[in-house]
């Protein structure tokens, strides 16, 4: 289905069951999580309203993680979604976990491994592995947090001047670095283990300190400062 048909709007249903309405006189906290994606959508098919187009669609995806982590391809398989409908879910996903990653104009401070691994959920949706090193000043700010690396995390394709080159340009003091399991175990693998000894001898080299590196899973996170692993070897 290359394009969205006109079908049964929020308009055309009952004035009580409408989203739109029930938000604006009950507040969002109340609206179900379909009827929150029925306002993003609008319109449902000729066989079934919005609302019940949603409740569908979030049935077909195992709920908001899985739709998350949907592609254009995937969503347009859904009939009744056309790749405006498509383009809409996509971007209010993105919206979501983008938020998750901003705290307003002050910059967070990371006092904790449960402080950064908050920064860094919206990796739990990605379906390949992404690597990110969080940036951190003096006063563990966070400067940025940039994605260094896409695919297999092994260290011998992962170079360890990929980590460290955007630590060594801003002048950070130290790192934690982060990357996701797609398969949703945040548990950590002996070649995670392997790389992490690697990168905290390099950065003791460069005078940039690794004090932590956290696997994202689908709903969890595991921190091998943490668990001893590869730290204070």
């Amino acid at each position: 289905m290359a394009a969205d048909q006109d079908g049964v709007s929020i308009h055309d249903m009952p004035a009580a069951e409408r989203p739109r309405e029930r938000l604006m006189t009950l507040g969002a906290a109340a609206l179900s999580t379909a009827e929150l994606l029925a306002i993003v959508l609008r319109t449902g098919t000729s066989e079934e309203n919005i609302v019940q187009l949603c409740q569908r669609i979030l049935a077909q995806f195992n709920g908001l993680p899985g739709l998350a982590r949907a592609s254009s391809a995937d969503l347009r398989k859904i009939r009744g979604l056309g790749e405006a409908k498509a383009a809409q879910i996509i971007a209010t996903m993105e919206i979501g976990r983008r938020l998750v990653t901003q705290t307003g104009n002050e910059r967070p401070v990371i006092n904790s491994a449960a402080d950064a691994a908050r920064l860094l959920m919206d990796m739990s949706h990605l379906r390949q592995e992404h690597v990110r090193v969080m940036l951190l000043d003096t006063s563990r700010r966070v400067i940025a947090t940039p994605t260094v690396y896409i695919g297999t995390l092994n260290a011998s394709v992962l170079r360890v001047s990929e980590i460290f080159r955007e630590a060594v340009s801003c002048n950070s003091p130290a790192i934690i670095l982060a990357h996701n399991h797609p398969s949703g175990d945040p548990s950590p693998s002996p070649e995670d283990i392997e790389l992490t000894s690697t990168l905290i001898a390099a950065g003791k080299l460069l005078d940039v300190a690794l004090i932590d590196h956290i696997i994202i899973g689908e709903r969890d996170w595991r921190s091998l400062k943490r668990m001893g692993l590869a730290f204070g070897r």
